[in-house]
């Protein structure tokens, strides 16, 4: 181990899901997810993914028509087991039918039990979006339902879907986020049905439950696939409340039957 290693600390103005993206494109080391942005640490010096962070603040801008900057700082630190530390941070959450804790902490005796390892992932239910869509699958996934999750990430949405009784499928564009969920799968003892690479437009399946936990572009550009997919109903979250409009129009042909507010994020689970 270096005695040093860099440390950058990410702070948008605004569209965090977006640098979020980003950044999981960008880099394969990991990064924190903080409340006001984001801290990659590496032992490689990481100027160019700071200069890279900044371009694509200038690139949204210019895409949303709409001023988005950010913060950059780098500094080069004492090294430490770092992860170790980030991990003591972490606490369990309790969320819907669902205890959601990492490896180290015990287990729940009352509530369904899904284990995730923070420290190189994201989806770990802290986040609004995927706390709000725990409470969703709590309530509207039964046993036996097909479920395919949608750009699944750690795969914690999926896992908790396999821990009611449904038969899931799951994909991400990303690979790092399909090996992770996964290697979650695997950590919790549980299977998928099928895991893939890419979109949902590669399944020809119809399933009874379609959960995409992306962001409010994404779920308009692939509002029709997502239709398509589902025989009756679709989660849908990552949802920023200005963007809710936006989404409600284009799933107008279907109805909302619960809408979930954690802030400024907002969940819906819409109905054929």
């Amino acid at each position: 181990m270096q005695e040093t290693y860099f440390e950058l600390v990410v702070t948008p103005t605004g569209h965090l899901e977006h640098f979020s993206d980003f950044l999981s494109s960008s880099v394969d080391i990991g990064f924190e997810e903080t409340g006001t942005g984001f801290i990659v640490r590496n032992e490689d010096e990481l100027d160019t993914l700071a200069w890279g962070i900044e371009q694509f603040a200038l690139a949204l801008s210019e895409a949303l028509d709409e001023k988005i900057s950010v913060q950059t700082k780098l500094s080069q630190k004492k090294n430490e087991d770092w992860i170790a530390k980030y991990q003591e941070g972490i606490e369990p959450i309790a969320v819907g039918k669902f205890y959601i804790h990492p490896t180290w902490s015990e287990p729940s005796s009352d509530l369904i039990n899904i284990k995730i390892d923070p420290a190189l992932a994201f989806g770990t239910g802290h986040h609004p979006t995927t706390a709000s869509c725990l409470k969703a699958v709590s309530t509207h996934v039964t046993k036996g339902m097909e479920v395919v999750d949608v750009g699944c990430g750690s795969g914690i949405l999926a896992l908790a879907a396999t821990k009611i009784g449904a038969i899931v499928d799951l994909c991400d564009t990303d690979i790092i986020s399909v090996d992770n969920a996964k290697e979650n799968f695997k950590l919790n003892e549980a299977s998928y049905k099928e895991i893939w690479e890419g979109s949902i437009t590669l399944s020809t399946k119809k399933y009874d439950l379609v959960i995409a936990n992306i962001v409010a572009d994404v779920l308009i550009f692939i509002a029709s696939d997502l239709k398509k997919a589902t025989k009756n109903k679709l989660i849908l979250s990552g949802i920023l409340d200005k963007y809710e409009e936006k989404v409600q129009k284009k799933f107008s042909d279907m109805t909302c039957v619960e809408r979930i507010v954690d802030g400024e994020w907002i969940s819906l689970v819409m109905e054929k």
